[in-house]
């Protein structure tokens, strides 16, 4: 007898869920729920905010399961739902991307390049936190999401000029909230 693949059971429990089959949806759930609270998480910086987009993005994602068409994986079909519901939370507390053009861009300086090592993990975790909501999202989306600058403009409804600049405008404050923490201690 043929062991069956992670896909094929995935594929499995997604036929039941599509059945209208709770205890597949519950199965699904506990599948992914941890990665993509993570996901909203990182993107919103509110811990009851991203347990509220997680329920909505499960919620949106059972009721269009039948538009999962499987050309890509399950989980990051629902990784796009938890951004954009995400992204929507960030909006409703009326945050505003800092608006910059393409000129602006042309003084921020390079400072990637410099070694980092010394800076722990939870610290650079907790600078990210800081950072307003437009730069952590586009920051998140780009560095720890892998999507590229295009993606992330029709994501959040911005030019990819725009995502560019929030990008590098994000890792200049996260550089200067990191070296205020670094002189603090």
């Amino acid at each position: 007898m043929k062991k069956l693949s992670y896909q094929d059971v995935n594929h499995l429990v997604i036929d039941r869920c599509k059945s209208g089959d709770h205890r597949a949806q519950y199965e699904l759930y506990k599948l992914y729920a941890k990665a993509m609270f993570n996901v909203s998480m990182r993107i919103t910086n509110d811990y009851t905010e991203a347990e509220d987009v997680l329920q909505e993005a499960f919620v949106s994602a059972f009721k269009n399961l039948h538009g999962y068409k499987a050309e890509a994986s399950f989980g990051s079909w629902l990784k796009k739902i938890v951004i954009n519901a995400s992204i929507n939370a960030i909006r409703k507390r009326r945050s505003e991307l800092v608006p910059l053009d393409e000129q602006q861009m042309a003084d921020v300086p390079d400072e990637v390049n410099e070694d980092y090592s010394e800076w722990q993990v939870d610290k650079v975790r907790r600078a990210i936190q800081k950072l307003p909501d437009g730069y952590r999202v586009v920051l998140t989306l780009y560095l720890l999401e892998g999507y590229d600058h295009s993606e992330i403009g029709e994501i959040m409804g911005i030019t990819e000029s725009t995502s560019k600049s929030q990008y590098s405008r994000a890792r200049k404050k996260l550089l200067e909230i990191m070296k205020e923490a670094q002189f603090a201690n």
